[in-house]
């Protein structure tokens, strides 16, 4: 194994991992913290998957690494900031308290090196289904169960002929009509209560599709996710904003997987899930 020493930023954002579902990528999490620092670190909710864990329990060793992970760099001086989503929600009746040096909240407002504010929060509030037909969005957390069910399958035939992983989930979700019509309505709608409190732009999570535009003079920033596009947020010493995406060829690794650069500058948008 090729020993490499971590990039550091001032911040990285991460959100839905989804530990306790089967569909979380742990390992890959683990090595993408191993390999990036950061003074603050965000995690922009669903964290932890609350629903799938009531309806049975999975919890294996590397989930358990992860939140060690992440106490072990609130230790050594990073200051982690918990945004609780929906699937966490539970989390929402902690709020101002903290866990081994996390601090928990529904929203935050982050301000850049470069002066910029960010309204920082997960964004199922602005999730008409998960607010208002919840037995609705539990049907579609099945479904979308399915969807990774084949994902899995499908990523072991690639791995056995030596292809690289690739999300059948993601492929398919934004191949569904309703599904892009979602995401450009909740970007809008998220965007106006950045622009509403003042801020110049958004950090959320919630539709795991990681992407970073501007919509109307306001940046939209989405982190992604950890069960199919494995992608982060990262502000680098001078405020620049970067989409980061943590990819691995499945099957036999060695040396150090690299970090693609979906999106360096602004305001080019980058699309990645």
């Amino acid at each position: 194994m090729v020993e490499h020493e971590a990039r550091k930023f001032r911040t990285l954002f991460l959100s839905d991992v989804h530990l306790g579902s089967k569909g979380a990528k742990a390992n890959f999490l683990l090595d993408f913290l191993k390999y990036h620092d950061a003074d603050t670190i965000y995690l922009v909710g669903d964290i932890v998957d609350g629903w799938r864990l009531r309806r049975s329990w999975h919890w294996p060793q590397e989930h358990n690494d992860i939140v060690q992970k992440l106490l072990r760099k609130s230790r050594k001086g990073a200051r982690i900031l918990y945004i609780a989503g929906n699937h966490d929600e539970f989390l929402r009746d902690f709020q101002g308290t903290h866990f081994g040096g996390i601090e928990v909240m529904d929203r935050t407002m982050h301000e850049t090196a470069d002066g910029r504010k960010f309204l920082v929060i997960h964004g199922d509030q602005f999730d008409v289904v998960v607010r208002n037909a919840r037995h609705i969005a539990y049907l579609g957390d099945w479904a979308y169960d399915a969807a990774l069910a084949i994902n899995t399958i499908m990523n072991k035939v690639r791995r056995m002929l030596g292809l690289r992983y690739w999300s059948f989930s993601a492929w398919a979700k934004f191949r569904v009509k309703k599904t892009v019509n979602f995401i450009g309505s909740f970007q809008t709608v998220v965007s106006e209560e950045a622009r509403r409190i003042g801020a110049d732009g958004v950090i959320c999570g919630h539709i795991h599709h990681a992407t970073i535009e501007h919509i109307d003079g306001i940046e939209y920033i989405n982190t992604g996710d950890w069960v199919e596009s494995c992608t982060a947020i990262v502000e680098h010493h001078d405020g620049r904003m970067e989409l980061l995406s943590w990819t691995h060829l499945i099957g036999e690794l060695a040396g150090f997987a690299p970090v693609v650069r979906l999106d360096d500058k602004r305001p080019k948008a980058a699309n990645a899930a």
